[in-house]
């Protein structure tokens, strides 16, 4: 740690979590601010290192991208956070939980949309004991290990209520890289007015889509006008444009770009869980999505174009606090109160069994 300052480990996956983490370190120059791709222990550690989670922001791929970028920006870099010991910790996700920072300040910063509350989110609500990265970003904010959880809108912070996150731990700030979506108007995408489909990675993480059916609805919609499909980061390029050159001939593909540019050109945007479409509606485009319009209206981020400001007074809030002081003790009292509670689920389905 440089001198007296406090120190800040701020930890990247993808490269919208890593980009925002970036904008929110700017903001904090008095801080000796670290950067660290996300990193996780014990079984998944040894699941990535046998590339096993290669479609989840878990993957080589991913970490490559991020240390990447890190390293361009010249910015300090401290992989696992094994280097020094910090102030806080800003994390894009309490989805895996590293165990190394659980003795500092944490804020939680929302990445982007969350995914649908499917059979596997309702499984986690009623066994919580299991972990929470078998639903995806649908139990973000469950895990109850921040100390503060800075959210996109009014929308999302009575979502996250809901579902069970702490009302008193949420602040609203609005998110970078969703907070100024009317910068992306200027550009220099040679295309416009056309129907964009901002593809999704469903497949290439374990879920089920059907690509054919999602092309032939954006034909539908298109009605003769030039359709243009972005791809997801995560696809498999060669599979998806095999499929859209099939079923939607003469559409333009991009496996690579800056898709808030391509929205901003367009007049349709066609999206399924994907948070790009926060892009779309904050620039009044027709959308579609399978989410319901206009909830996805009421959650629609901030656009202060502060929100990285907003999330850096947080965390100068947290560092004035001082560190965490947890006793063993207490540690140990939860460690008995969670195997209490899995034993109580353990007959519980035992119960379901017999009857």
């Amino acid at each position: 740690m440089t001198g007296t300052k406090k120190s800040i480990l701020f930890i990247g996956g993808s490269m919208n979590q890593t980009t925002q983490m970036h904008q929110i370190a700017e903001e904090l120059p008095e801080c000796d601010n670290w950067f660290s791709p996300i990193y996780v222990d014990g079984f998944l550690e040894v699941l990535r290192k046998a590339y096993l989670l290669e479609p989840t922001v878990l993957g080589h791929k991913h970490f490559h991208r991020c240390l990447a970028y890190l390293k361009d920006h010249k910015l300090q870099i401290d992989p696992r956070g094994l280097g020094r010991r910090y102030d806080l910790i800003v994390l894009p996700s309490d989805l895996v939980v590293p165990r190394n920072i659980k003795g500092s300040r944490i804020l939680l910063l929302q990445e982007g949309m969350t995914d649908p509350e499917g059979f596997r989110y309702w499984l986690i609500k009623k066994l919580p004991f299991l972990p929470r990265w078998l639903t995806s970003t649908a139990a973000t904010g469950l895990s109850n290990i921040y100390d503060v959880f800075c959210v996109a809108s009014e929308g999302y912070r009575d979502l996250f209520i809901r579902k069970g996150v702490r009302p008193e731990k949420m602040i609203v700030t609005g998110i970078p890289n969703f907070d100024n979506c009317k910068q992306y108007l200027v550009n220099d995408f040679p295309y416009r007015n056309y129907v964009l489909v901002c593809t999704s990675d469903t497949r290439e993480t374990w879920g089920f889509e059907n690509r054919k059916k999602t092309i032939r609805n954006a034909v539908r919609i298109a009605r003769g006008r030039q359709l243009v499909f972005k791809l997801h980061p995560n696809e498999k390029v060669e599979r998806a444009t095999r499929e859209i050159n099939k079923y939607a001939p003469g559409a333009m593909v991009f496996p690579t770009g800056k898709t808030e540019e391509m929205i901003a050109n367009c007049d349709v945007l066609i999206t399924r869980f994907s948070s790009t479409v926060y892009v779309g509606l904050a620039l009044g485009k027709e959308v579609y999505s399978e989410f319901d319009v206009n909830e996805l209206r009421q959650l629609t981020p901030l656009q202060n174009a502060s929100a990285a400001r907003n999330i850096a007074a947080v965390c100068r809030e947290l560092i004035n606090i001082g560190p965490r002081r947890e006793s063993p003790l207490s540690s140990k009292r939860k460690r008995v109160r969670g195997f209490a509670k899995r034993k109580a689920y353990g007959k519980y389905l035992l119960s379901l069994v017999q009857t």
